[in-house]
C-alpha cells in the first residue's frame, strides 16, 4: 500500500513573507531633513509662528477670564502638526487629534477667527461656541476633532481610515495621541484592526516627555514608543519632533507606505511643551533650567529661523513676518471678544445627526 504524503508542518508567522516587518527607519536614516524650496522654509516658517503667537494670546485671554474650562497650549510643539500636514492633502486626508488641537486646526489652514471664537464660547466658533478648546470640528476640512477622552481619538480614526479606504479615495488618517495616551487599551485593539485590515492610518506620538505631569519614564514600561506597533507589525519610526524639515520628511516616507496600501504605520516625534499640560498646571514636576535649555537649544522656530538667515533672509524679513502674523492674531482675538454668544436655544441643536 502506498504511503499517504508527509503532511508539512505549518511555517510559523515568522517564516511567512508576507508577515515581515519591513523597517521604515532605516529609510529615514539615508537622508533625515526634507530637502524643501525656500517658498516651504518661509511657509513653514510662517506656520509654525502662527501657531505660536496664536496660542499665547489664547494663554493671554485666559488669564483675563474670557477663556473657560480647560485649555491646553502647543507652545513648543508646532514642528510635529506643520511638518506633518504640510505634506497632507487638503479636504482628502483626515486629521483627528486629542484636546491639545488649536495648533493643528491652524496648520490644516483653519482661519484663525473662528477658532478664536470657538476658544471663548462665541457663536461665531468653529464649533458654535458649544465645544470650547478641547472639542473643535470642521469636516469640511475633514478635521475630526478635537476629543477630551484620552486614547478615544484613535479608534475614531481606525474608523475615518476605514471610510478612506471603504470609499477607494486614497485618502489616508493621521491620528494623533500623546505618551500618556499611549498606555491606552483602545489604541492597541486599533493597531489590531489597522494591521489587519491594512487601514490607510499613520498613527503619531507626540511624545512631549510627561502626559499629564508624570515622566514617561515612571509611567511607561516601554519608553521607546515606536516599537510599540511591533506585536502588530507595524512598522514604527521615531522622529526629532523638534525640526520641521526631520518631521517632514518622515511625513513623506510614512505617507508615501500608507498610500501604496501597504498598511498602518506608527511615528513617534519626540517633542516638548513650554507650558504646563493645561492653564491650570503649574508644572512643578519638572526645573526651570530643563524648559529653558530646551527654549535655547531645540526650539522648533528658532531652528529653522537660523536655516532662512542662511539662506539669505534678513532678520528684517523675517521680522516682517512675525509682525504680519501679531496682526492676524490681534485681529483674531478682536473678532472673537465683539462676537456674540451663542443663543440659549442652541443648547437644543446639534444633539443628534438627525431627528427620530
Amino acid at each position: 500500500m502506498a504511503k499517504a504524503p508527509k503532511k508539512e508542518a505549518p511555517r510559523s508567522p515568522s517564516e511567512n513573507p508576507d508577515f515581515a516587518l519591513h523597517s521604515l527607519q532605516e529609510e529615514l536614516e539615508k537622508y533625515k531633513r526634507y530637502d524643501a524650496s525656500g517658498d516651504q522654509l518661509r511657509h513653514f516658517y510662517e506656520q509654525m509662528l502662527l501657531i505660536r503667537r496664536f496660542e499665547e494670546r489664547a494663554g493671554q485671554l485666559y488669564g483675563l477670564g474670557l477663556i473657560g474650562g480647560f485649555c491646553h497650549l502647543y507652545i513648543g510643539q508646532e514642528a510635529v502638526a506643520v511638518g506633518l500636514q504640510s505634506a497632507l492633502t487638503e479636504k482628502l486626508d483626515s486629521v483627528i487629534t486629542g484636546y491639545r488641537d488649536h495648533g493643528h486646526m491652524l496648520a490644516y489652514g483653519i482661519d484663525p477667527k473662528v477658532i478664536m471664537a470657538e476658544l471663548t464660547g462665541r457663536e461665531a466658533g468653529i464649533s458654535k461656541g458649544k465645544g470650547g478648546s478641547m472639542h473643535m470640528f470642521s469636516t469640511e476640512h475633514k478635521f475630526y476633532g478635537g476629543h477630551g477622552i484620552v486614547g478615544a481619538q484613535v479608534a475614531l480614526g481606525g474608523g475615518l481610515a476605514l471610510a478612506h479606504q471603504y470609499n477607494e479615495d486614497g485618502g489616508l488618517c493621521l491620528a494623533y495621541f500623546g505618551d500618556g495616551a499611549a498606555n491606552q487599551g483602545q489604541v492597541y485593539e486599533t493597531f489590531n484592526m489597522a494591521a489587519l485590515w491594512k487601514l490607510p492610518i499613520v498613527f503619531v506620538i507626540e511624545n512631549n516627555q510627561y502626559a499629564m505631569g508624570t515622566a514617561v519614564s515612571r509611567s511607561s514600561a516601554e519608553t521607546e514608543f515606536y516599537r510599540r506597533g511591533t506585536a502588530f507589525r507595524i512598522p514604527g519610526m521615531k522622529v526629532n519632533g523638534m525640526d520641521v524639515l526631520e518631521v517632514r520628511q518622515a511625513a513623506e516616507i510614512a505617507f508615501k507606505h500608507v498610500r501604496e496600501g501597504r498598511g498602518p504605520v506608527l511615528m513617534e516625534c519626540e517633542t516638548y511643551r513650554y507650558r504646563g499640560h493645561s492653564m491650570s498646571d503649574p508644572a512643578k514636576y519638572r526645573t526651570r533650567e530643563e524648559v529653558q535649555d530646551v527654549k535655547e537649544h531645540k526650539d522648533p522656530i528658532e531652528g529653522l529661523k537660523k536655516i532662512l538667515i542662511e539662506q539669505g533672509n534678513s532678520e528684517e524679513d523675517l521680522k516682517a513676518i512675525d509682525k504680519g502674523i501679531r496682526k492676524v492674531v490681534s485681529e483674531a482675538a478682536d473678532f472673537a471678544e465683539n462676537s456674540p454668544e451663542p443663543d440659549p436655544s442652541e443648547l437644543y441643536t446639534d444633539v443628534l445627526v438627525e431627528e427620530y
